[in-house]
This record gives C-alpha cells, sequence and structure tokens, in this order.
C-alpha cells in the first residue's frame, strides 16, 4: 500500500527544482548518484540497523558496532568499492567505530610522517586490515598542548630499541578511539630522548596486541576508558588508555621522514621541510568543516519537517490549529539554522579545493600561504563546530518535547557531534591561534607584506577604516558589495581594536592572557567574514535549475543578516553600520524569512537523506509521525510486559501497606 504523505502540501508550494538543488548540494552530479546508491545500499541491509541502540548495554552495542565494521569491510572487498565509495558506506553507517580512527588518522599519519621503506612496509597490511591502527597522542594530562606530552621514548643503544614509558599517571594515553579493545598498533607520540637529550614529540609506530590471541604485549597496560555522554553515541567506540612499562620497540619503528636516530644514538633532522606536516592537519580540519554541515542539516531536516507537521494553538472555532513552521518565532530561530547547513557546506567545499591548492604548493616547497591556510581551517573547524553543536540542541527544543525522545535521532545525534568541539583542537585554543595569526598580520600592513588568501582584505586597511554603509532601505541589504563591506570594516576594526590594546603592554604575552576574550571575538568576526564571502562566491557563479539560485540568494542573506543581529554589539561599537541601518537589516530578514517559508521542507528534502539515515520519527519523509511514535514506545522493554518487574516486591506491599494504614 502506497504511504500517504502528509507533507505533499509543502512539497507542493516549492519554487525551484528540488532535484537541481540535490545536485548543487552534493557538490556535483557524480556526487549525488555515488550518495545517493551507497545510502540505499546500507538502508536496505539489515545488519545496519540501528534503531535498538539506545536499549543495549555498552557490551552489546560495542559488540554490534564490531558487527557492522566487520560487514562494512567485507562489502567494501565483495563490491570492489573505491575509496569514495568506501567512505560513503562508513559515513551512511553512522555508527563511530575503529574504522574511522584506522583510516583516517593511522594510515595517514604513516603515509605523512614514515619514510619510503616504512611506507612500503606498514601500509600494505594496515590497508588490507592484517593490522589494525589508532592515533595515540592525548594523554590523561595534556590533550591540546601537544608539547606538554609526558610519554617518553628512550633510545638504548646497546640493543638499538626505544624504550617507550609512561613515567606518571598523567601521562598514560587517554581517549584514542579503536585502543581500548580493538588495535593491534598505534602511532604512539612520546618525547624523544637521546644521550640525556629531549628531542621534544615524535611518532613511533608500536605493536600493543599479539596478532595471535589479541592479548596486551608485556609491559602494555590498555583498556577502555569508559561509558561517555549520551545514549548509543559515541558509546559505540572503544576510547581506550594505555601505559607503558618500559616497553621496547626497534629503533626502525620511529617515524623518520622528518628526522631519525642513527645506530650510534645520534640525532638528525632530514631535509624534508617540516611545513609538510600541515597539510595533514588542513585536511583533518576540513573534514571536520564538511562534518559540521552533515550533522546541521541532518538537525535541520528534523526540526523543519516536524515544525510544518506540528500545530499548536490558533483556532478558536474548532478549526484546524496553525502549523508551528508558521509561527514568526519559530522560523526566527530555524531559518537562519537551515542557512548556516548551506553556509558550512559551501564553505567546506572551498576548503577542500584550499587542502589541495596548499598540498600542491607545498610539493612545489611553496610556503607562502600556508599560515595562512593553516590559521583558517583551525578558526573554521572551531566556529562550524561551536555552532553547529548549539544548533543541534536548539533544533531538539524547536520540536518541543517530543524532541526530547529518543526516537527523534536529536539526543543521539547531539551526544554524537558535541566531541567535535574539543576533538583535533580545543574550539577556544583554536580560535587564540587565529587571533594571533590575525595580530601578527595587522602588525605586517605597514610593511609592504601584503595580507593573502582570506586575509586579503586587510589590505584595504586605509578605506575599511574610513568607510560608512551606504545602506539607506530595506533592500539594500540584498547587495552583496554592501553586505561583505559591512563584515569586512567589522573584521578589520576588531582586529585593529585589539592590535591597538595589545601595544599597550610591556608583556607581549600578558597582554594575549588579559585581552583573549576580545581577541577571541575577534577571530570569530575574521571567520564569519570568510563563511559569509565564500557563500557569496557561490551565489555570484554558475549556477544550474530551475529557481535554485533565487533560493541560494535568500539563505545567504538570511545567514549574513542573521550573523548581523545577533553580533549587533560588534557592529554597532565598531561603527561598521548605524542603529537605522541595523534596524532596516532586521526588516530585510524578516522579508526574507516569509520568502523561505514556501521552499523550507524542499529545501531539507535536498538533502537526500533517507529515514534510515535520518533516524528519526519527527523527520520522516512521509511526515506521518504520530502512528509511528506509539509504534516506537510499543517496542521499549519496559513494555514487554504489562506489569512491571518489580511490582510484586516494591509496588504491592506500599499500596497494600497505605490501604492497611489508611482504615486506622
Amino acid at each position: 500500500m502506497e504511504q500517504m504523505d502528509h507533507l505533499s502540501n509543502e512539497r507542493n508550494k516549492a519554487e525551484f527544482n528540488v532535484d537541481d538543488m540535490k545536485i548543487i548540494w552534493a557538490g556535483s552530479r557524480h556526487a549525488f548518484e555515488l550518495s545517493n546508491r551507497i545510502s540505499r545500499l546500507v538502508a536496505n541491509d539489515p545488519v545496519f540497523e540501528k534503531s535498538n541502540r539506545a536499549v543495549l548495554s555498552r557490551k552489546e552495542l560495542f559488540k554490534n558496532t564490531l558487527k557492522k565494521s566487520a560487514h562494512a569491510w567485507k562489502m567494501i572487498n565483495e563490491l570492489r568499492l573505491s575509496d569514495e565509495e568506501s567512505s560513503k558506506l562508513k559515513f551512511f553507517m553512522d555508527q563511530p567505530g575503529y574504522l574511522d580512527l584506522h583510516s583516517r588518522m593511522f594510515i595517514p599519519a604513516i603515509k605523512g610522517q614514515g619514510t619510503e621503506e616504512q611506507q612500503q612496509k606498514w601500509l600494505p597490511l594496515a590497508n588490507t586490515m592484517q593490522i589494525i591502527g589508532c592515533y595515540a597522542q592525548t594523554e590523561l594530562g595534556h590533550g591540546s598542548n601537544v608539547q606538554g606530552l609526558e610519554t617518553t621514548a628512550t633510545f638504548d643503544p646497546q640493543t638499538d630499541q626505544f624504550i617507550l614509558h609512561s613515567p606518571t599517571q598523567t601521562s598514560s594515553k587517554w581517549w584514542p578511539g579503536g585502543l581500548g579493545k580493538v588495535s593491534t598498533h598505534a602511532v604512539v607520540y612520546a618525547r624523544l630522548i637521546t644521550n640525556g637529550k629531549d628531542h621534544g614529540v615524535h611518532g613511533f609506530i608500536v605493536q600493543l596486541r599479539s596478532l595471535d590471541d589479541h592479548s596486551p604485549l608485556p609491559g602494555i597496560t590498555v583498556g577502555d576508558i569508559g561509558t561517555k555522554f549520551g545514549n548509543g553515541a559515541y558509546n559505540s567506540m572503544d576510547n581506550g588508555f594505555l601505559m607503558f612499562d618500559k616497553f621496547r620497540i626497534p629503533r626502525d619503528q620511529m617515524l623518520m621522514r622528518l628526522s631519525k636516530v642513527t645506530r650510534e644514538g645520534k640525532y638528525v633532522a632530514s631535509d624534508v621541510p617540516r611545513q609538510l606536516m600541515y597539510g595533514t592537519m588542513v585536511f583533518v580540519r576540513q573534514f571536520i568543516v564538511s562534518g559540521a554541515s552533515n550533522a546541521l542539516s541532518r538537525a535541520v531536516c528534523i526540526a523543519t519537517r516536524y515544525s510544518a507537521v506540528r500545530r499548536q494553538f490558533g483556532s478558536h472555532n474548532g478549526g484546524t490549529e496553525t502549523q508551528v513552521i508558521d509561527y514568526k518565532t519559530q522560523q526566527n530561530r530555524l531559518f537562519p539554522l537551515l542557512a548556516s547547513a548551506y553556509a558550512f557546506r559551501f564553505v567546506g567545499e572551498w576548503l577542500n579545493w584550499l587542502y589541495t591548492d596548499v598540498t600542491q604548493r607545498l610539493e612545489a616547497s611553496d610556503f607562502a600561504t600556508l599560515p595562512e591556510a593553516h590559521a583558517c581551517t583551525a578558526g573554521l573547524k572551531s566556529m562550524t563546530t561551536s555552532a553547529t553543536a548549539d544548533a543541534i540542541e536548539e533544533c531538539r527544543k524547536l520540536c518541543g518535547g517530543h524532541g526530547y525522545l529518543w526516537c527523534s535521532g536529536l539526543p543521539e545525534l547531539f551526544a554524537v557531534y558535541v566531541p567535535a568541539c574539543t576533538y583535533e583542537g580545543d574550539n577556544v585554543v583554536l580560535q587564540l591561534q587565529v587571533a594571533r595569526f590575525l595580530m601578527k598580520t595587522v602588525s605586517q600592513l605597514g610593511s609592504g607584506k601584503a595580507p593573502v588568501g582570506t586575509t586579503a582584505y586587510m589590505g584595504r586597511a586605509q578605506h575599511l577604516l574610513q568607510c560608512r554603509s551606504s545602506v539607506r532601505k530595506a533592500e539594500d541589504w540584498l547587495n552583496h558589495g554592501i553586505v561583505l563591506e559591512a563584515f569586512e570594516a567589522r573584521a578589520l576594526r576588531m582586529a585593529i581594536s585589539c592590535a591597538k590594546n595589545l601595544s599597550k603592554f610591556e608583556n607581549q604575552e600578558q597582554g594575549f592572557s588579559e585581552l583573549s576574550a576580545d581577541l577571541f571575538e575577534a577571530a570569530i568576526a575574521h571567520c564569519q567574514l570568510i563563511v559569509v564571502s565564500k557563500f557569496i562566491a557561490k551565489i555570484e557563479g554558475e549556477i544550474e535549475g530551475k529557481g535554485v539560485k533565487k533560493q541560494l540568494k535568500n539563505l545567504c542573506y538570511i545567514y549574513a543578516l542573521h550573523l548581523l543581529h545577533k553580533h549587533l554589539g560588534d557592529f554597532l561599537s565598531t561603527n561598521s553600520v548605524t542603529p537605522e541601518q541595523a534596524s532596516l537589516a532586521n526588516h530585510q530578514l524578516r522579508f526574507l524569512y516569509s520568502q523561505l517559508r514556501p521552499n523550507a521542507v524542499a529545501l531539507v528534502d535536498a538533502f537526500n537523506y533517507t529515514d534510515n539515515y535520518l533516524g528519526s520519527v519527527l523527520g520522516r519523509y512521509d511526515g506521518n509521525v504520530y502512528p509511528k511514535l506509539f509504534e516506537e514506545a510499543l517496542k521499549d522493554p519496559l513494555n514487554d510486559s504489562v506489569v512491571p518487574d518489580g511490582y510484586r516486591e516494591y509496588i504491592r506491599p506500599l499500596i497494600k501497606q497505605q490501604i492497611r494504614s489508611a482504615r486506622l
């Protein structure tokens, strides 16, 4: 029987071609077709079933992840999937597990830091899963401060070995995914010591467990760090701890592409530029920014569809109540999040291009754009993940009480996404790195060294410090030149104001510490400018499809004007706009919401998520929410029996006793 589409009215209102928008969202027709095919392959495979994750114990959940990972690996081989197809398969499998760390951290570390010989030895084993690896850097006492790691690797010239040791409890490795129960090997970061001299932190390939019976090797203590936040979520991953007790490895297991230790124990730096390492970091962070648009779009899809299904208030004569999505307060909270999902998508696309560009330059020993690319990916990783974590929680609130149910898909999505604010760089620490780069750029403005890439606007400092916004009427805010100039003026003026305040301190480091909150805000302003400028560049380019460009323009200006409203203090205090212009921006924003309203459901349809991937009763494509909520409720183990387990021991005696005492 054909399922009724409760959202067909919404879909009929759309003023653009959804199929064309799907291709824009995917990035290309090829990407769309591949994603479409793989998502359906996963959705139709019972092994990848995930609707029971909430009720599994930690042990069952972990075993279930092992089963799915093994099944995914089998499919990758049997169907001869390409790397692109394999990574999509893992994405739609939608369950964190050791495969992620093995392919995204362990293998790239060997590729980036291993010599030719080391790569020839280890990569074939890793690529065929004969060994399973993780990335053991973070310690109990240190995460972001990699230079503060305490694990030591001391060279013993007698035996031609390194002795790995955890001298303190805080030096135990703590958090690496895949370490707790699965990995046979790890890339371990430790302080390299030769002839009593500490050469700083270096990477080593270390076998942790026997390849015969998986037991930890003598001298190694390893285990899982315990249950984490949320139901299901990241508890499918065996984040682990690891301690070394004078554990020996051969000298050739130090990753020696950048520096090596000779047989005699001499430390020699190679002529390979250290900057090449940053290429990997740029890659990982651009990957995380793309992940932000995936998670955010998923939450927004659920909240948008449900806001169109749910009706509350507004009926005084027994007629139908108002759709929640028609309330201006709902639009004011929801539509900027929808716009942000598209904004992060396009900045992620651009970062992908940037990574390719930086890699080509590095290979040609051109390091000129590297500091800017490094700062820009750090800032965007921080800004997009923080915004996404907040947005998923906001989407849960936008779904009212039902958003709190596990089967809404939102609690687990939040719990599985939030760690992104911490891993690969704590979000505040990263923005302060961006701020340092901005301060350096400002200090060089008079020197003839022109700022590059995303800081190029600072080269027009003279103009941006003096310009006044030319907005006279609300529609002027739909002029991309005017919008960009307001964001550029705000970012530059905040940066220069910080630089002036810093110069008043005798000691630069003390100044940085005292002004860190202001510096953080200046970095955010710069990152928001990047996202706005890349969104504008996208809508200025060639865009095919009926009505598609108009929708993207609306989303772009909603994104920008919403930020202007949210950070109004910045724009007013830097005189980038006047209070009157700000109020015109708000007026324009309200008008844009009314333009977006008929297209909202179609715009989330363009993400092309299967119901299986979305994993939400509230976000179902057909909008058939209420019967399905009942179905989910009845599946809960508590409903296996009508009278609960424990009634005889605890409820019945209580009631009987109350009856007795009432008679007295």
